[in-house]
């Protein structure tokens, strides 16, 4: 059994809104976004293409970050 702030929702498009580990992993991508991207991909392409673009510029690694995360 699952607990409240571990239960996910369907949203009308057929996509499951998870509230609490998005929220953690949302945080670390501001933090330090190559954590943020392995957290929900591991060491995917996205993983490394978020180290290049953390190094090329902070924001742009952040920006990517935050928008694998919103992408699940």
């Amino acid at each position: 059994m699952a607990l409240p702030h571990e239960r996910s929702h369907t949203t009308p498009t057929g996509r499951t809104d998870s509230t609490g580990g998005d929220v953690l992993r949302i945080i670390l991508a501001i933090l330090l976004p190559p954590l943020g991207v392995f957290f929900q991909v591991g060491f995917g392409m996205h993983f490394w293409i978020n180290i290049v673009l953390t190094l090329l510029g902070y924001i742009p690694g952040i920006i990517h970050a935050i928008w694998v995360i919103a992408r699940r």
